[in-house]
């Protein structure tokens, strides 16, 4: 009762219901009767009120608590109570209905007089019918709302949850990236490189983007493919040699996606994809196509390369996020042995004004 009190909208939907049921059954009873019966009015209330009894404490305080035999006797007791303590003392209507008072066409002597005993009798009958009705309709009614407020209730707390999950991965990259990148740099410094200033100049626009712009749940997808142009220029300034460096991007950039999806794979062909020659081989092809982007990123291994315990923490970053972000619009192959690594991404991307 509280939250029909407290929340307008209910009020107002359960006004409207019980205008429209008892409304259809007075104008029932006024086309047989030729009136409506004081008693219609007492009866309404009555039903009102226990079904409200039942929603608001005996359904919650019992059945919902598991006193099943208990909440069974309560309910019993007000359905006796009402057949044999409050049925007698509601005044009955003292004009015959409508049927009585019409001729009888088919001579079969149908008298209201000599059958008023009889209706006597079902009459406490079908009024514990419909307080029943009412009962089970509240117990219906308040379970199922009972079940969509925890439904609404869980689903809030998953999705915290997943929040919370999103921030933690997120705080998570960062360093990593981070890491990574001081790391091509300092490779250029100690080689004294000329690259040096522009390696910085591009380190400052990653950071800017990671900073400021991928803290949203979504970016624009050519942001997204600018940061990782970005990135993949900066590596090869520390490479000896950079033919071996392939990229394709095609395809209509006019989506959006969630930031800091795909640079862990790129970052993780720079890291493995030179051999112990300094020769790199590394292919990255992003493709947008029927709104999906498919991201493949093929990089030969090196042998004297070993990962450390560290070495994953990006990836496993990335396929937890996805899990998380994208559950049944994404597939990610992944083929890896002693010689290469291949990666093959595809996500169902969103349009901007979605």
């Amino acid at each position: 009762m509280s939250t029909i009190l407290k929340n307008p909208r209910y009020t107002i939907i359960h006004i409207l219901l019980w205008t429209i049921l008892f409304a259809t059954i007075g104008t029932q009873l006024y086309f047989r009767f030729g009136f409506i019966p004081k008693d219609f009015y007492i009866r309404t209330s009555i039903l009102i009120g226990v079904f409200y009894l039942n929603y608001v404490f005996l359904v919650p305080k019992l059945l919902l608590n598991k006193k099943i035999i208990l909440y069974i006797a309560v309910s019993s007791i007000i359905i006796l109570l009402f057949i044999f303590i409050f049925e007698p003392l509601i005044p009955r209507p003292r004009t015959r209905p409508l049927l009585s008072r019409i001729p009888n066409p088919t001579g079969l002597g149908l008298d209201f007089e000599k059958n008023k005993k009889s209706i006597g009798f079902i009459k406490p009958f079908h009024s514990s019918f419909s307080l029943l009705l009412f009962i089970a309709l509240s117990t219906s009614v308040r379970l199922v709302s009972g079940w969509y407020k925890t439904e609404k209730q869980r689903t809030q707390v998953e999705s915290q949850k997943i929040n919370s999950e999103l921030l933690f991965l997120k705080a998570q990259l960062n360093p990593h990236f981070l890491f990574n990148t001081l790391n091509s740099i300092y490779s250029l410094a100690n080689k004294k490189s000329d690259n040096t200033t522009i390696a910085i100049v591009t380190l400052s626009e990653l950071m800017r983007y990671m900073i400021y712009e991928a803290n949203a749940n979504f970016v624009p997808l050519k942001k997204e493919i600018d940061h990782i142009q970005n990135y993949i220029a900066l590596q090869l300034l520390r490479l000896k040699d950079s033919s071996g460096v392939r990229v394709n991007v095609h395809g209509n950039l006019n989506y959006k996606i969630e930031p800091l999806l795909l640079i862990s794979f790129i970052e993780n062909a720079f890291k493995y994809g030179t051999d112990f020659k300094g020769k790199t081989n590394i292919l990255i092809k992003i493709s947008i196509e029927n709104k999906a982007l498919n991201l493949y990123v093929y990089n030969t291994s090196s042998p004297t390369k070993s990962k450390n315990k560290n070495s994953g923490i990006g990836l496993e970053n990335i396929k937890n996020r996805l899990n998380l972000l994208y559950p049944n619009s994404h597939t990610l192959n992944i083929a890896n042995n002693k010689k290469s690594y291949e990666v093959n991404l595809v996500i169902k991307l969103k349009n901007v004004d979605e």
